[in-house]
């Protein structure tokens, strides 16, 4: 597999919120980054290359990168990636509109409601024809370690994601749709990741700390530099179990909790999905796509997340 450049991005609506952690291969050996802001997203992928030219290129961003397949069959389109390629005709003007009011949500207008007052999941239901499991991907659903994800079209909460989405979709993928593989849609990370390629990858650092062994309990949070201190040792045990990575420029970083800064959060968030997806590309662990047609047509999945 052809990949040089690794680059996991802790995804945010507000810019000054998105963090990146990057790993270049030289020779047999990952060398890590400090995470550092994403910075212009219009440049983004060129930066990226530039780390590495010729290389294959691995992103990886935490919101979602697909459509419920319930969904994608209302919308009368074939798959994910033409349903991207359509933007920009009259149909699909006003999706990136978040909907004010119940009655201006259409299953070419889904994201609701703009602010909070009087409204409901319900009010999404009733206007697409769609219940809340159809409005989840697979990926979303409730597993043994965690529940239901918040549905994409839904755009209130702490954990709202859809707004994120809607960021991403516009400022990443449909400005170089053309020129990224988008993973599962376009194949399997060792087909995808040849010399030059630019890949794009969901990821979920929250997936990936149950794969560090990160305990729930006792209660921590990633938000307190108390709570980031105290599973730092997770985190330096993956570096000391990986001699071909190096980390050192991010060792003081994760015993100090990344800070007490308010971006402390964001940056833990941005190196813990860094790591989930070394593990991937070295083959420690799979991509975890289930064999379905309509997750690799329409749903996706997120990277390393075991079906």
């Amino acid at each position: 597999m052809s990949v040089t450049v690794i680059a996991h991005c802790d995804w945010s609506i507000e810019a000054k919120k998105r963090w990146m952690c990057a790993a270049v291969r030289q020779g047999e050996t990952w060398v890590l980054s400090a995470p550092e802001p994403v910075g212009d997203t219009g440049n983004l992928t060129h930066r990226l290359r530039q780390r590495s030219p010729d290389a294959g290129v691995l992103m990886g961003f935490d919101f979602p990168i697909g459509l419920p397949t319930a969904y994608g069959t209302a919308l009368g389109v074939t798959d994910f990636r033409s349903f991207l390629r359509s933007f920009g005709n009259a149909r699909s003007m006003g999706w990136f509109d978040v909907a004010e009011h119940r009655d201006q949500i259409t299953i070419d207008r889904p994201f609701y409601p703009m602010r909070p007052g009087g409204t409901q999941r319900q009010h999404l239901f009733d206007a697409l024809g769609l219940t809340a499991k159809d409005l989840l991907r697979r990926c979303e659903r409730a597993t043994p370690d965690r529940g239901d994800a918040c549905m994409l079209f839904w755009t209130l909460g702490g954990n709202q994601v859809g707004k994120a989405a809607l960021a991403g979709w516009r400022e990443i993928i449909l400005p170089n749709l053309g020129e990224l593989s988008l993973w599962p849609f376009d194949g399997p990370l060792h087909e995808l990741m040849i010399p030059g390629a630019t890949v794009v990858a969901e990821t979920y650092p929250g997936d990936v700390c149950g794969q560090l062994g990160i305990p729930r309990r006792p209660v921590w949070s990633k938000r307190q530099q108390d709570g980031r201190r105290s599973v730092a040792s997770h985190l330096m045990r993956w570096l000391e179990n990986r001699p071909h990575v190096d980390g050192s420029a991010l060792q003081s970083l994760i015993s100090d909790g990344f800070g007490n800064g308010k971006d402390g959060e964001d940056r833990f968030d941005a190196t813990v999905g860094l790591l989930g997806m070394i593990d991937v590309i070295d083959g420690r662990r799979g991509e975890g796509v289930p064999e379905a047609d309509d997750v690799k047509t329409w749903e996706g999945w997120i990277l390393g997340q075991q079906a």
